[in-house]
Parts: structure tokens; sequence; C-alpha cells
């Protein structure tokens, strides 16, 4: 690394954005996953502006670990991480059978997310309590934005964060970055060439 002068990222101080002191209704996880739409990931992350903390919610399909749904507020309420799940919603269609995993965070445990759920016919998976391991995929795409993206460079301003984190998730992370979990295919073509084997087949 000195050789091709190189250093190491340190890591960060910890936030914790996860409140699981409720009782609402916690699920089992499951993560086996065949084809899109089958298991959907989510969570929230914090990015420090000099405007103060912005919060980053995100979906995420565990076939391809593409980014289907996020959302950025100056709040953790229960709307950060419905806007995140509108969004896939939208994106994917009919997706009746999902199963949606999460932390035990009150956002997702909340009335509101859990109504969201059922009406679109998709079932609640929850990590055990203080079990981060049990949500890894997210973990690491919010590692992967905050190594390559977010600790880079300072952020004046929430809309200057959002701008650029609406960047890379649209036009790098699901576009063109290559995941080692996919044989190092760029997330958008691995669905695409599962659904052409499908047409296929």
């Amino acid at each position: 690394m000195r050789e091709q002068d190189l250093t190491g990222e340190l890591p960060k101080r910890f936030r914790r954005t996860t409140d699981s002191a409720h009782d609402l209704p916690v699920a089992d996880r499951k993560f086996t996953v065949a084809a899109p739409n089958q298991i959907w990931a989510a969570d929230i992350t914090y990015v420090r502006t000099w405007a103060g903390w912005m919060y980053l919610a995100v979906v995420i399909d565990l076939f391809s670990r593409r980014v289907i749904g996020w959302a950025a507020a100056d709040h953790m309420r229960t709307e950060l991480a419905t806007d995140a799940l509108k969004m896939a919603l939208a994106l994917r269609g009919d997706v009746h059978g999902v199963i949606h995993h999460s932390d035990r965070g009150s956002q997702y445990a909340s009335n509101d997310y859990q109504d969201l759920l059922e009406a679109h016919g998709i079932a609640c998976s929850m990590s055990r309590k203080g079990n981060c391991w049990d949500n890894a995929v997210v973990e690491s795409f919010f590692k992967t934005i905050k190594s390559e993206l977010i600790f880079r460079r300072p952020w004046p301003t929430r809309a200057h964060a959002n701008e650029a984190i609406a960047d890379y998730i649209e036009r790098f992370y699901n576009s063109r970055r290559r995941h080692s979990t996919i044989g190092a295919s760029a997330l958008l073509q691995y669905e695409m060439t599962f659904r052409q084997q499908q047409l296929a087949a």
C-alpha cells in the first residue's frame, strides 16, 4: 500500500438508528433468494452534514443487491421508511408474496409500515434483538456508500448530500458498479440477464 501511495479508511463513530424498545410485532428472518422480488431488506443509516444529521432509508432486493427504493430526510420518523418502500413498490409492480426483512426499529414495526406491507401482500421478517448480522446485506451497502462517497468529502447542506446519494445509487451503484456476490456483474445487468434466461426457458 505504501508503494502505491494508498491508505486505509478508518472506521467512523457509530450512531444508533434503531429503536427496538417497543411492544410491536417482531417476525423471524429468512434468507433464501433464487429470483427477483422474493426477499427485500430495509434499513436506515445516517449522514453528517454541516446543517445537521440526514437519514437515509433503503430497500434492497437480495437477489441482485439492487437498491430498489430509497429516501432521505432530516428525521427518522416512520414516513422516511415508508417513502423508501413506496419507491420500491412503484418500481417493482406486483410484489405479492415478497418477504420484507428489516431490523426491529419502531419505524418498521409501526402500524403504518405494517399496513403498507399487508396491503401489497408482503410478509414481514425482522432481525433478532441486537443482532445486526441478520441484516448484513444492507449493512454492507451502507459501508460501501459511506466509504466510496459519504466519508470522502464534507456536505455543506442536506440537499448537497441528497443529490450526491441519488446520483451514486442510480447512475453508479445500480447501473455500473460490479458486485462480487453476483459474479462481478453490474446489478441491473444481472437482473436483465436473469429475465432473458427466464423468457428463453
